[in-house]
């Protein structure tokens, strides 16, 4: 049997060892083997890493932000250094092929990258004489403890960069609670951070429960939570952390749609659907699971889509060779080929079943292959909720609005896709689509990070998204500071009080 590693939780800089009873498997979801097991840390574990966060944050703050941005300049050179190893470990327990496991990274590192202008992003306003002698600046400041909540299907871009990098160089602390299935590629990427000089406190990991990290919601020391997950956990978190009085943000489920239009480039077109809807066996938020195409090319449209997918060679996830891997748990397996069982059920026409494929040395592995569904109607299931893993849907359109139509039916808004040579449905489409991040041509919308991550309707809760501006005003909170200065022989003279409205006269 194979040895099973067992992990720990960092609480100032310390990994320790957990008194808890309970510990959760880590497996590799190529073979379908544990490699390792992380505690359900107690909820004392977890409560002290709290603590831990709240009393580094006077320090912190205080730091300046010159400093605290260059420990991310000395983070990015070793998450670069590192990006071989960072890669083969994310693949090794996530289940994405090795080149999505380093986009995972670089995606991270981008972050990381976009966190060193935090100080520009944190300037405030200045407004002089705003009555007579009266000067008026606002500035921003941090809140103190975040904690990010982080899902399984990006191990190092969700925690360590959507999450991370802002919170810290705008001088607040952060506790991460990691997914239990993957936690190894963010463990590993904080040890980078504590090399980097990371001070005591300031970043503090646990893997637990529901139960401790429900703890985490309510916490009083704790200001802010952000979230990626499932709808119904993270309406649960927004609605459980708000009226407890914490800042919010819950980037939740999609089931984002593409247009196809009869003018599209088709080659370029079914290219770029392959890509989005398979990359990472399609378990992302900004996957592209449903394709709305118009009557007129759909028949030609499925044909090559269908060819382009049986090209596709399933595989381990770290042999370099293997365009699509496992899903990351047997749970998910057995779900996406319920989903597919019940599009079959529900009157759909299974064109490609991935359901049982053939991948030599991976007998045990957690696969699905592509999965292609025509003839999806707006009642079926498989065409309205988030299915994670490599299946696509067709739903056949007459033009344009009936495509449209159908697209902001769904009650999810996260990405939505339009592929079309004609300038004025691309510009029709951007105006009145539901989905906060569009794509023209483009399967994967998902913007750089100077830019936040807008997810709409179902697929959001909460004011300020993760990332660009957005990201550091979730971070800081404004203050502003009016004042006046005079002298002795000011106080014999007649002087305005300030009242906070203008004088006129």
């Amino acid at each position: 049997m194979a040895h099973i590693k067992r992990l720990k939780f960092c609480v100032n800089n310390q990994w320790l060892e957990s008194s808890t009873q309970k510990y959760m498997p880590v497996m590799n979801p190529s073979l379908g083997v544990q490699i390792a097991e992380t505690p359900c840390c107690t909820q004392s574990e977890v409560d002290s890493a709290v603590a831990a966060a709240a009393a580094a944050f006077p320090a912190w703050s205080n730091t300046p932000i010159p400093q605290r941005i260059q420990l991310m300049f000395r983070f990015k050179a070793l998450l670069d250094k590192n990006l071989d190893e960072l890669t083969a470990l994310l693949a090794t327990e996530m289940g994405k092929v090795l080149a999505e496991a380093k986009g995972d990274v670089l995606k991270a590192i981008e972050v990381v990258e976009c966190a060193c202008s935090s100080h520009y992003l944190m300037q405030g306003d200045t407004c002089m004489n705003v009555a007579a002698g009266y000067d008026t600046v606002s500035f921003r400041e941090p809140l103190g403890v975040f904690v990010g909540i982080a899902p399984y299907n990006f191990p190092a871009m969700i925690p360590m960069g959507w999450m991370l990098p802002f919170c810290i160089t705008t001088g607040n602390t952060f506790v991460l609670k990691a997914a239990s299935m993957v936690p190894q590629t963010s463990m590993r990427m904080l040890e980078l951070l504590i090399e980097a000089g990371l001070p005591k406190g300031v970043v503090n990991f646990v893997t637990c429960s529901r139960v401790e990290a429900d703890s985490l919601l309510t916490n009083p020391r704790v200001k802010g939570v952000t979230f990626v997950g499932s709808t119904s956990v993270g309406l649960h978190i927004y609605q459980t952390a708000a009226s407890a009085g914490k800042r919010v943000q819950a980037l939740c489920e999609a089931k984002n749609h593409a247009l196809v239009m009869e003018d599209a480039v088709l080659e370029r077109s079914v290219a770029g659907i392959i890509n989005s809807t398979y990359g990472c066996a399609g378990q992302r938020c900004m996957a592209l699971p449903v394709v709305c195409v118009q009557e007129s090319i759909a028949d030609k449209f499925i044909e090559l889509l269908k060819t382009k997918a049986l090209e596709l060679k399933l595989g381990a996830a770290y042999l370099p060779e293997s365009q699509l891997g496992p899903l990351t748990s047997k749970g998910q397996q057995e779900s996406v080929e319920a989903a597919i069982a019940r599009g079959v059920a529900e009157g759909a026409t299974l064109v490609l079943d991935g359901r049982n494929p053939s991948v030599p040395g991976c007998e045990n592995g957690y696969f699905v292959g592509p999965t292609i569904f025509d003839n999806v109607k707006p009642e079926h299931s498989i065409g309205n909720d988030e299915i994670f893993g490599p299946v696509t849907c067709i739903k056949r359109v007459k033009d344009f609005e009936e495509g449209l139509a159908i697209m902001n039916a769904n009650r999810f808004a996260n990405g939505s896709c339009i592929y079309t040579s004609s300038g004025y449905y691309a510009r029709e489409f951007s105006k009145r689509t539901h989905g906060g991040m569009v794509g023209i041509n483009v399967g994967i919308p998902v913007p750089f990070s100077i830019f936040p991550f807008t997810g709409h309707k179902d697929s959001f809760f909460g004011d300020l998204h993760a990332m660009g501006k957005d990201g550091v005003a979730f971070f800081t909170e404004t203050k502003a500071v009016t004042s006046v200065w005079f002298t002795e022989e000011d106080s014999s003279k007649k002087v305005s009080t300030w009242d906070g409205t203008l004088t006129r006269d």
